[in-house]
């Protein structure tokens, strides 16, 4: 399993809009992902519920992971797009 701890660069955390980009993104990773908060259970990055779920405000620690080999690549971008609170999947790290 390949994990990525960052802290989420949205001030208003993983909520509506932000989510929403996080979600996007995930799903288009190639790759499923999964992020957690904490100790809590993992849920399914590219589900909107599941990320709403976890309450993640700005500067929370989350939890990336995937089983896939090769993920690599795909847990960068989206560590990046969430530290750094961007708009879209950055092409490369």
């Amino acid at each position: 399993m390949v994990e990525r701890r960052v802290s989420v660069g949205w001030a208003e955390g993983l909520h509506a809009r932000p989510a929403a980009i996080f979600c996007r993104s995930a799903a288009a990773a190639g790759v499923p992902v999964t992020v957690r908060k904490g100790d809590g259970d993992p849920v399914n990055a590219a589900s909107m519920l599941g990320v709403l779920g976890l309450g993640a405000e700005g500067g929370d620690e989350i939890v990336l992971a995937s089983e896939t080999d090769g993920a690599e690549d795909a847990l960068d971008r989206l560590a990046k797009l969430v530290s750094e609170g961007l708009d879209e999947l950055p092409e490369t790290v």
